[in-house]
């Protein structure tokens, strides 16, 4: 097996030091998921990993399995005497989660610990500022940074009418314009991808995810196929997958999905231009819909805002629960339990600093 550098694959020092409580266990990270196997990477290569029996028993809620991205304690290093054994899943410091299907409430995680989603929309009939809002409220609440990536240049006219749309609702995020048919239509995008650094894409398919990423890998990994002429796109990608690129960085490819589901948004970025607005209403728990002194009804009046852009806050803070902690509150909440006993997070990582040093003076 070639021996790995875990740091290379994002390994830093929020998990060296959870992991820490975990003697005798090795970490290591989920790459890939087939049913109830997990590819999985550590030091010493490759492995097919499972759940013991006792997190298994123990796990109640789909989101708390592990997921492509997580890093994991595991029982072994080789894979000799066979698979190995997944005891726990290290606190996530971001994560892209939809509702799962099929489910009322239950959650699914898409991805975990990255730190660049770059949300894909082409510049033909995948073009919709409706759902690029829903990406952008669940990427920000993700811990993960959003990118817009507008696809398929080559095939619209006119493109800064169109970026300027997107520049409307993409509040606060990055916006790149790529081409599959320029051999530097995806140059842009290489500066956010750096040597331990997580990225995923995110976005319908057909609309040049795996083209992208085929790109960044250097040759033709991932299948890709075309949006049909019916605005559906053929699911070229079946399940995610992290993928470590050349240059120490990392790449999540996800299959196509054209609706996700709310459970925890950051409208706040999303919307700031409306929260600005709310800000001003003359009652705090305005509803923005007939109260008078209505700030934002009067920007909407007045024209610098518009209706559509109005009704998918309205529609989003509805179905998020907007009132709950957001993912990085929770995850924050559940590493200062864990950590209690020793003061919280910050006490325990002065802890290890120490324990490492006094190993260093042996």
């Amino acid at each position: 097996m070639k021996q790995l550098n875990m740091k290379d694959l994002g390994y830093t020092g929020r998990f060296e030091t959870e992991a820490a409580m975990y003697g005798g266990l090795f970490v290591a990270r989920v790459v890939s998921q087939s049913r109830d196997l997990y590819r999985i990477l550590c030091e010493n290569g490759e492995l097919m990993a499972s759940v013991s029996g006792k997190f298994r028993f123990e796990t109640t809620r789909l989101s708390d399995f592990p997921a492509v991205g997580d890093f994991v304690m595991i029982d072994r290093e080789t894979d000799l005497n066979g698979n190995a054994v997944i005891h726990h899943v290290l606190s996530r410091k971001s994560a892209f989660i939809r509702k799962a299907a099929g489910t009322a409430n239950d959650e699914q995680i898409v991805a975990s610990n990255i730190d660049t989603v770059f949300l894909c929309m082409s510049l033909n009939h995948d073009f919709n500022l409706r759902r690029l809002e829903r990406y952008l409220a669940i990427s920000w609440d993700s811990g993960a940074i959003p990118v817009v990536v507008l696809t398929k240049a080559d095939l619209c006219d006119h493109v800064e009418q169109w970026v300027a749309q997107v520049e409307s609702v993409a509040i606060g995020a990055d916006i790149l314009i790529t081409s599959s048919v320029d051999e530097d239509g995806y140059a842009s995008i290489l500066k956010y991808i750096e040597p331990g650094q997580t990225v995923a894409f995110i976005g319908s398919s057909g609309v040049g995810k795996s083209t992208l990423i085929n790109r960044l890998i250097g040759r033709e990994q991932l299948d890709t196929h075309e949006i049909r002429a019916d605005d559906k796109g053929r699911h070229t990608t079946t399940r995610r997958e992290l993928i470590p690129l050349e240059n120490g960085g990392m790449v999540i490819d996800t299959p196509g999905m054209r609706e996700l589901g709310l459970e925890n948004a950051d409208l706040s970025k999303t919307f700031t231009d409306i929260e600005v607005l709310a800000a001003h209403c003359k009652f705090r728990d305005c509803t923005h819909t007939k109260e008078p002194g209505c700030a934002v009804q009067q920007a909407i009046q007045e024209g610098s805002l518009g209706t559509d852009r109005l009704a998918s806050y309205l529609k989003l803070q509805k179905e998020a629960q907007y009132d709950g902690l957001n993912f990085r509150e929770l995850e924050a909440k559940k590493l200062n339990e864990m950590f209690k006993e020793v003061g919280g997070m910050k006490n325990a990582r002065k802890s290890i600093r120490e324990k490492d040093k006094r190993k260093l003076m042996r």
